[in-house]
């Protein structure tokens, strides 16, 4: 009887994640018929016919000039947040963050700029690059046009500023 109950509790097992797998794919079909082309946004944003587009990623390191007071480097830290804020805002920087850890990588942005010439005169504007605290490695790069949508999307899930 032991070796039947096993069996049992597998067979249900294993109908239970068939249907939970069924129900996930049924669910999951609406939302994808959902999912049309829409020329007008793919032409708004700038996508191309497989709707991704060119950017210019930043990554941010560690500068040269990492000193100053709590009270400095406090002040500095809020003036390049507001920077970003700035940037998102004119819709030239479409994504932020910084890294969590210590290391000499300290973040990205995602600029919706043409060129890196274009990126470069925008990092130049940020306090922490002016002081020396960050320095940006600028590289082109080729993603979703979606990422476009994300300042936008993002207000609707912050509930306060940084």
């Amino acid at each position: 009887m032991g070796l039947q109950k096993t069996r049992l509790v597998k067979s249900s097992v294993y109908l239970l994640s068939a249907a939970a797998v069924a129900i996930a794919m049924n669910l999951a079909t609406p939302l994808a018929s959902l999912a049309e082309y829409d020329e007008a946004l793919a032409a708004k944003v700038g996508a191309d016919e497989y709707g991704m587009k060119s950017y210019v990623m930043a990554f941010l390191k560690k500068g040269p000039n990492r000193s100053g007071t709590d009270e400095e480097r406090a002040r500095l830290q809020r003036a390049h947040l507001d920077n970003i804020g700035r940037l998102a805002k004119e819709g030239k920087l479409v994504l932020a963050g910084p890294f969590l850890n210590d290391g000499e990588l300290r973040g990205i942005y995602l600029f919706d700029v043409k060129t890196v010439e274009e990126a470069r005169a925008l990092t130049e504007s940020d306090p922490a690059i002016k002081a020396g605290s960050l320095v940006m490695e600028l590289v082109p790069w080729y993603g979703s046009a979606a990422i476009t949508q994300l300042p936008e999307l993002h207000e609707k899930f912050a509930k306060k500023p940084i």
